[in-house]
């Protein structure tokens, strides 16, 4: 799945809560939480505990600790992987869920070389890419528009009732390309985030000279 949506969208809290609903409900399954970072990883971990305290009767861990923990009753265990090193986060196989938080910022090399191949073997396993966009380049943006097989959602911070429309007005008068990018879910051409970049060094706060 790959899941393309504007900011405060709420995307981090769905997809914890199905990385929850997959842990709970397949004895001994392996969820992997993947971000560009171990301090992202972790604090998509901390939404998929805050929905394992909500579950009655109380579901107990015999692991708890920063990067990883483990169900007592089934066995099943989620961890939290840090995206910027590949090289760390071999060694896993079979998981039942991947999940790439903000993937369109991490390294292709963590979904190519890394967390793809755990999968190889896997018929019943699950990958989850969700982020808001980025460039038109990189893993994210062939999930979302050109690969096949993958089932794509595009939700933009317009469509959240919980966000004001005179925020989002505010935000499209500051700065129309990030306002594409980070609330439409738009991804930027290579032209637009330049012109975007150069924009912001310019200062127009002078008297003319004529």
């Amino acid at each position: 799945m790959a899941l393309r949506a504007g900011r405060q969208c709420g995307k981090s809290v769905t997809i914890s809560l199905l990385a929850c609903h997959t842990a709970v409900f397949n004895p001994e399954a392996l969820v992997l939480l993947a971000a560009r970072n171990q301090k992202q990883s972790i604090e998509f971990s901390r939404k998929v505990t805050g929905w394992l305290t909500k579950i009655e009767p109380f579901e107990p861990l015999t692991e708890d600790n920063k990067t990883s923990l483990q169900l007592a009753r089934n066995g099943s265990r989620i961890v939290s992987l840090p995206g910027h090193n590949p090289d760390e986060i071999r060694g896993y196989s079979s998981p039942r869920l991947v999940i790439i938080d903000e993937a369109a910022f991490a390294l292709d090399a963590t979904y190519y070389s890394a967390l793809r191949p755990m999968l190889i073997r896997s018929p019943e396993g699950r990958l989850i890419l969700l982020s808001s966009p980025n460039l038109q380049t990189g893993s994210f943006y062939e999930a979302c528009t050109n690969w096949g097989g993958w089932e794509r959602y595009h939700v933009r911070s317009t469509d959240s009732p919980y966000i004001s429309a005179d925020d989002l007005a505010e935000a499209e008068a500051e700065n129309p390309l990030t306002y594409k990018r980070e609330y439409l879910a738009e991804f930027a051409s290579g032209e637009d985030s330049l012109f975007g970049d150069l924009d912001r060094l310019v200062s127009y706060d002078f008297e003319p000279f004529l």
